[in-house]
């Protein structure tokens, strides 16, 4: 187990097994690429990660608190075997396309200005999740725990409050019309 601390990384490209078993705690990840990477192992602590690229990076058993992700890209990156004791992340301006998030406790985290196609959110706890400003198209909201959660700003989405709880949760009157998808009512 190696321990890093207060450490920038720039433009670097992470091999396979590079990082397993490492702990960064305040470090910057800035315009590198974990496309090759295995995560097993990993915890990063107040890290900021900023122009990323995780696409199809297998993240297991890592533990993400107070970290944030600006301008990163996900895309089909399944989250459902993160550390799920403590974690805390936000993601700003990311792609997170065909991401999951299934079984997830994400509590009040923050998505702002992401692209969050076809992602799963299936059996997630999203109680108190901001999407501001978020492209939901074919997101897959089922048995979702979605209380008190922002849709506001958001587009795109299907949601059925028959197989999700919202209790509290917010939309925009432009919303509502993917709360009815399923009567096939048209909604002027």
């Amino acid at each position: 187990m190696s321990y890093i601390i207060d450490k920038q990384y720039s433009g670097s490209i992470f091999l396979e097994n590079e990082l397993m078993y490492h702990d960064f705690e305040r470090c910057t990840f800035d315009d590198c690429d974990f496309t090759a990477c295995d995560f097993t192992g990993l915890a990063f602590i107040d890290c900021v990660f900023i122009g990323c690229d995780f696409a199809h990076a297998k993240i297991n058993y890592v533990s993400f608190r107070d970290v944030q992700f600006t301008q990163c890209n996900f895309s089909s990156v399944n989250f459902a075997m993160v550390d799920s004791l403590l974690f805390k992340f936000s993601f700003k301006d990311c792609t997170l396309d065909y991401a999951k998030f299934y079984t997830l406790k994400l509590k009040n985290t923050l998505f702002e200005n992401c692209s969050i196609v076809a992602a799963d959110f299936m059996n997630a706890d999203i109680t108190g999740v901001v999407f501001n400003n978020c492209n939901l198209h074919k997101t897959v909201f089922m048995d979702t725990v979605a209380n008190k959660t922002d849709f506001s700003t958001s587009y795109n989405f299907i949601i059925d409050p028959e197989k999700n709880k919202l209790k509290k949760a917010v939309f925009s009157q432009n919303g509502l019309a993917g709360l009815l998808a399923k009567y096939e009512l048209i909604v002027k």
